[in-house]
C-alpha cells in the first residue's frame, strides 16, 4: 500500500513527466520552422533536458526536478525520467493506443497519457499539447496564442494552462507552463542532433 507521502512524490514525479518510457524510437531531425499555424501529426523529435514542477496545495508548495529524455514519433512517444525524488528511473510510453508507466513503484496502464496521469496522480495536464509546444507550434486545441515580430510563438493558452516560450536559434529551449491554480512546470529542452 502506498503512503500519502509516496503518493505525493509520485504525483510530483508524474507531473514532472506529464510530459514524458523506455521503448526505443529512432533519432529524428528536429523541426526548426517558425510557421505560425498549428501543424498536424506526424511530429517527430528527440529531446533531453531537465524538468521541474512546483505544486501548490493547502499544505504548502512542493517541488521536484528530474532529467528526461523524450523520443516522439507521430502520436507515439517514449520518455525516461531519472533523478526525480531519489526513486530511480521512471519510464512512460504511449504507442498510440495504450499509455504505460513503469517505475520502482510498479506499473500503470491507461488508454491515453491524460488518463494515465489522472489515474496515477489525480492531476489533469496538457500532455497532448506538449509535442506541438516543444517544436514551437500551437496545438490544435489551443484557445489563444501570441507571436513575436519574427512570427515565433511566445505564448499559448489551452484551457487553464498557459505556456510561455523562450527560444535559441528559432527552436524553443525552455517552456514555462502554468495552471490557473498556481501549478508550474518548467521544461529546459535540448534538441538532439
Amino acid at each position: 500500500m502506498t503512503t500519502i507521502t509516496q503518493k505525493s512524490h509520485l504525483a510530483l514525479l508524474m507531473g514532472a513527466c506529464l510530459l514524458s518510457g523506455c521503448q526505443t524510437l529512432p533519432k529524428i531531425t528536429p523541426i526548426t520552422t517558425t510557421n505560425t499555424q498549428s501543424i498536424k501529426m506526424p511530429i517527430a523529435f528527440n529531446i533531453s533536458g531537465k524538468i521541474s514542477i512546483t505544486s501548490t496545495s493547502p499544505n504548502g508548495n512542493q517541488s521536484a526536478t528530474a532529467f528526461y529524455s523524450w523520443a516522439q514519433q507521430g502520436d507515439r512517444f517514449a520518455i525516461e525520467l531519472t533523478g526525480a525524488l531519489g526513486i530511480g528511473t521512471t519510464a512512460i510510453s504511449f504507442d498510440g493506443q495504450t499509455a504505460k508507466l513503469d517505475g520502482n513503484q510498479g506499473s500503470l496502464v491507461a488508454d491515453s497519457p491524460e488518463s494515465l496521469l489522472l489515474k496515477a496522480t489525480g492531476w489533469q495536464a496538457p500532455i497532448s499539447q506538449l509535442p506541438y509546444w516543444i517544436i514551437g507550434h500551437t496545438a490544435p486545441s489551443d484557445i489563444d496564442q501570441q507571436y513575436d515580430q519574427q512570427g515565433k510563438l511566445i505564448r499559448a493558452v489551452n484551457g487553464d494552462w498557459t505556456a510561455n516560450f523562450d527560444y535559441k536559434a528559432n527552436i524553443p529551449y525552455r517552456l514555462k507552463i502554468t495552471h490557473t491554480d498556481g501549478h508550474r512546470l518548467v521544461m529546459v529542452i535540448v534538441h538532439d542532433k
